[in-house]
């Protein structure tokens, strides 16, 4: 049977696309955290505040909050309608290298921050977190 050899095609990268990515974002990892909040009233208001933060375990060194999808930022609200989840995505600042364990921290002036304990880091840097 005759060997077929297939030709290898290497895509083009356009230089102007390269240049025009931020440099940090290139070199920074992010942490993703989708979060599901159980709405069990008709209707609901939440938002996250910019103080939001993960905090690693061992070395108390913190990751900030860089973008939110799916809910507003203070002193804006998101309105949930029904009962239902709701989710939205949390994008951090990099985990230290060597974190293990991190809490999800909404530190705000006032009651009812939310608080998720113990997350277990993984490979990826993506968690799906239930915010109670």
């Amino acid at each position: 049977m005759p060997v077929i050899e297939v030709p290898v095609i290497k895509p083009s990268i356009a230089t102007d696309v390269l240049t025009s990515i931020d440099s940090w974002t290139l070199e920074d990892q992010h942490v993703y955290v989708h979060c599901y909040f159980k709405n069990e009233i008709e209707e609901m208001l939440i938002r996250v505040w910019r103080s939001t933060f993960l905090a690693d375990k061992i070395s108390g060194s913190r990751s900030e909050l860089v973008h939110a999808e799916n809910i507003s930022f203070a002193p804006q609200w998101t309105i949930i309608k029904g009962k239902r989840v709701y989710s939205f995505l949390l994008i951090f600042s990099a985990l230290p290298k060597d974190c293990k364990v991190f809490d999800l921290v909404e530190d705000i002036p006032q009651a009812g921050g939310f608080f998720v304990p113990n997350i277990k880091r993984n490979e990826l840097d993506v968690y799906h977190v239930d915010i109670l």
